[in-house]
């Protein structure tokens, strides 16, 4: 049996594309990579590329369904972003501040340290470091 590969990439949906791609784009440091419609389906991505082979992409789609974003509701909770330590995690928080956007300062429990925060659409997003 091969060993589980790790995620490839990460598809969200937000309400308003110009708006998350600048939101994204400064959070990243980095433009979008793909920024195009889909010919099957119809719906729209814009995918940036992140260090070690990630992609993160960005979709709209021609039928939105209304409602906010829940992480109690089924489907996604959150999306983590790894640190190397408490220390990366700390330098993320400053980045979020120095960007002007609101998190809930770094939580420290047994199994690690998180960083919560949330995009334009409320989407829940964190940044995450092992313990020490």
């Amino acid at each position: 049996m091969p060993a589980f590969p790790s995620i490839a990439h990460v598809a969200i949906t937000v309400t308003d594309l110009e708006r998350s791609t600048r939101w994204y784009a400064a959070l990243f440091a980095a433009d979008p990579v793909l920024d195009e419609d889909e010919e099957i389906g119809g719906f729209h991505h814009t995918v940036f590329a992140l260090d070690g082979g990630q992609l993160f992409g960005l979709h709209t789609h021609p039928s939105p369904v209304d409602g906010d974003f829940d992480e109690r509701r089924p489907g996604l909770d959150h999306v983590s972003f790894g640190c190397q330590d408490r220390a990366e995690l700390a330098a993320w928080q400053a980045r979020l501040e120095g960007l002007g956007l609101a998190h809930g300062g770094i939580v420290d429990a047994h199994y690690g340290s998180g960083l919560s925060f949330r995009d334009p659409d409320g989407i829940a997003l964190e940044f995450f470091a092992p313990p020490s």
